[in-house]
């Protein structure tokens, strides 16, 4: 009867740490997770699936960030993409556009761009052919019974 929102989250071990005082400039590729205090000025990839970026509130990114799974609760200036579930704490700041899949924002987070539902591939609908074929069939029985 009670649920737990703790446990739809996704939880791996932190592999990586950019701690606060720690400035990097150029691309960064990380598996497993990392966790981001200090400011990196460049392109944050993750490179293997289930990778989860965790940054901190005086964490900042000037820079496009591609992951599987984040939780953001300082800034970003630059696109984000998460291609799994993505979690905006309260101060969470993002200037551009962010794509995701799942997505939990607490008030207090703010965007400053575009929010981009990137979910399952569309289905292919029947086409006008097969849907003639189902009126056949459902037209058969009435007017065998009239």
């Amino acid at each position: 009867m009670f649920r737990s929102d703790k446990r739809d989250r996704v939880m791996t071990t932190i592999s990586t740490l950019i701690a606060a005082g720690t400035k990097i400039q150029g691309d960064v590729g990380f598996e497993g997770g990392l966790h981001l205090e200090g400011r990196i000025e460049g392109t944050v990839t993750a490179q293997t699936p289930g990778a989860v970026l965790t940054q901190s509130d005086k964490g900042s990114v000037k820079g496009r960030v591609r992951v599987f799974n984040a939780v953001i609760n300082g800034s970003i200036e630059g696109d984000l993409h998460v291609s799994e579930r993505l979690e905006l704490g309260a101060t969470a700041r993002i200037s551009g556009n962010v794509y995701y899949k799942v997505l939990e924002m607490a008030a207090g987070a703010q965007i400053n761009g575009a929010m981009i539902h990137e979910g399952e591939a569309p289905r292919q609908l029947t086409g006008p052919a097969d849907a003639a074929e189902g009126d056949d069939a459902m037209a058969a029985p009435a007017s065998a019974s009239a």
